[in-house]
């Protein structure tokens, strides 16, 4: 066994038996077996032999290989495995056993990099592969037999809960600005107690590097960090060190988010990012530009921010107000800001209005305007500006009287329409 391999029992809290079942899995045995060649090596690298140390559940599987790319897929197709070059320039080629994807990489060497982009070409030391990645608890390999292989110190990491750059930190966050953010991502999943010193000051130091990444790139890595366990913790940090607003552009609603992120079950990235980053519809908009944001993404901050303008508006909530603020934002938006702002002065939200809301979400029922344009083109009233002045007074009324559905109250809606409507339509004919 050679001196960068480690051999059970590994210290807690790490899982002893983790790697062994990593490699008794039907796509890993599979794999191995059709790249065992003369000459030539594989391992399972990365963040599936860290999580298989932990005992987590493992569904990525990444392996490095000796083989180049044409070999890989070769070899596959003569097993029976299907093999498609999904990024054969970086010499990735994802192998798929029975529908689960495996992705096989030729091990590789820096030759130039610019903090987004590497020149690397193939090599086969696993140990200069190692050296390349980002994180200590990321450059773990295991192979075939079961040995692990520990170059950089990750297993003492992971046992201790600390995210540490490999090497000197500062040059791996010159050859990839987004390792800052992953830096955080990784302390709020694996680490504990406070960031590795070294990478937090260097972190600070390249600041500036995160005006050279796609927006893209950040909102992905940011949203993913707010999904972390210790998401709390690393936020403040972020904040703490002026970061958060360096990502964001705007300082964070911290006690917000850290409300979002304790309730259970989870609160999605885009809850717990609109708590995070969104006090009016202005904030929506600002953060669709900087951060590139889909239009779901945009739509849902944007109805968070209609949502607690209303809430925060408002000193109490009653029981029958509910119906009118779900028909008007819809139940998971309104819980979504309840629970940001739960323990704030405003809104008093008494039991019952809670307990309505529960049942309203519980059921997916949002209340339906029960009066159309052509209930009133029916009753006389021509197509037009007088038809939407009429639904918009009765739908007011609707909200007011707390979107009532019998027959009583829906004819009640469509004489008030009608009155408006008419009203309208004189007024037109005066302008006329």
């Amino acid at each position: 066994m050679s001196a960068d391999t480690l051999s059970l029992p590994l210290p807690p809290p790490l899982a002893a038996d983790g790697p062994a079942r990593l490699l008794a899995r039907e796509g890993v045995q599979a794999c191995l077996a059709a790249l065992d060649a003369p000459g030539e090596e594989t391992r399972l690298v990365g963040g599936c032999v860290r999580d298989a140390l932990l005992g987590a559940n493992v569904s990525d599987i990444d392996l490095a290989t000796t083989l180049l790319p044409e070999a890989v897929m070769a070899r596959a197709r003569a097993a029976g495995i299907k093999a498609a070059a999904t990024g054969i320039e970086h010499g990735t080629v994802t192998l798929v056993v029975r529908g689960e994807p495996h992705e096989a990489t030729t091990l590789r060497e820096d030759v130039e990099t610019d903090g987004r982009h590497a020149v690397v070409r193939f090599g086969r030391d696993f140990s200069r592969d190692a050296e390349r990645r980002d994180f200590t608890i990321n450059a773990l390999s295991l192979d075939p037999d079961g040995c692990l292989h520990d170059t950089t110190g990750g297993v003492a990491d992971l046992a201790a809960g600390r995210v540490r750059f490999i090497g000197d930190a500062a040059t791996r966050l010159r050859e990839d600005a987004l390792r800052l953010l992953r830096f955080f991502r990784f302390h709020a999943r694996y680490g504990s107690g406070a960031p590795d010193e070294e990478g937090l000051a260097a972190s600070i130091a390249a600041r500036d590097s995160l005006d050279r990444l796609s927006r893209e790139r950040v909102r992905t890595e940011f949203l993913k960090l707010l999904l972390a366990p210790r998401a709390v913790d690393a936020v403040a940090a972020l904040s703490e060190t002026g970061l958060l607003l360096r990502i964001l552009g705007g300082v964070g609603e911290l006690g917000r988010f850290a409300r979002s992120a304790a309730v259970e079950p989870q609160l999605d990235a885009t809850a717990r990012f609109a708590a995070l980053t969104v006090r009016t519809t202005e904030d929506a908009d600002r953060l669709q530009a900087s951060l590139r944001l889909s239009r779901a993404e945009h739509a849902r901050l944007t109805g968070y921010a209609a949502a607690l303008a209303v809430l925060h508006g408002r000193p109490t909530i009653e029981a029958d107000a509910v119906p009118a603020l779900v028909a008007t934002h819809g139940a998971g938006p309104l819980r979504e800001v309840l629970i940001a702002l739960d323990g704030e002065p405003r809104p008093l939200v008494t039991p019952e209005a809670r307990a309505r809301l529960d049942r309203m979400e519980a059921a997916g029922t949002r209340p339906v305007f029960p009066v159309t344009g052509a209930d009133l083109v029916e009753r006389g009233v021509p197509p037009g500006r007088a038809v939407g002045a009429g639904l918009r007074a009765a739908r007011e009324l609707w909200l007011a009287s707390g979107c009532p559905d019998d027959a009583e109250a829906r004819e009640r809606l469509i004489v008030r329409a009608l009155d408006v409507a008419r009203l309208s339509r004189s007024g037109d004919d005066r302008a006329g």
